[in-house]
């Protein structure tokens, strides 16, 4: 028999303090169970020299690799930077191009891209943008673990 994959709620946001600069991810994961009751995990760390994009999509990759199984997967994010990238199709363009932008520039951060394909791939998945800063009580949450993060000790290496 068929289960239906769990339907998770991804919430993720990135910070920079200078861009470059030290910057933090926070993630927050939330589901349902069986008796109706909500579950949430809290996820974030900061990194001593980063960019805002490149926590954007941490955030969002860590919160995958969270995952211990398939799942229906909501990501809500007020990044266009990876919102922009799906629902605008430049992942697929960029990966046709050989991981060049449309201008026949690399794109940046191929890393995080790639590692980020890999972790969507068992899940299916769907993107939402919201606006930042505007209330929305679990963006205005992740930001603070992000921003926490990023002004944290003993920050990593974002290699």
């Amino acid at each position: 028999m068929n289960e239906e994959k769990l339907l998770v709620e991804m919430y993720t946001d990135g910070a920079c303090s200078g861009n470059p600069g030290k910057g933090g991810y926070g993630c927050i994961l939330r589901y349902m169970d069986k008796n109706l009751k909500y579950h949430e995990k809290e996820l974030s760390a900061g990194y001593k020299l980063t960019t805002n994009n490149r926590m954007e999509l941490m955030a969002v990759i860590v919160g995958l690799e969270a995952l211990k199984q398939p799942c229906k997967v909501v990501i809500s994010s007020d990044s266009k930077y990876f919102t922009d990238a799906f629902k605008q199709n430049w992942i697929d363009g960029w990966q046709k191009n050989n991981w060049k932008t449309a201008a026949k520039k690399p794109v940046k951060n191929v890393d995080l891209w790639k590692r980020l394909l890999i972790a969507m791939k068992p899940h299916d998945v769907e993107i939402v943008w919201i606006k930042g800063h505007s209330g929305h009580e679990f963006n205005e949450r992740c930001d603070k673990l992000a921003v926490s993060a990023a002004s944290g000790e003993n920050l990593s290496d974002d290699v």
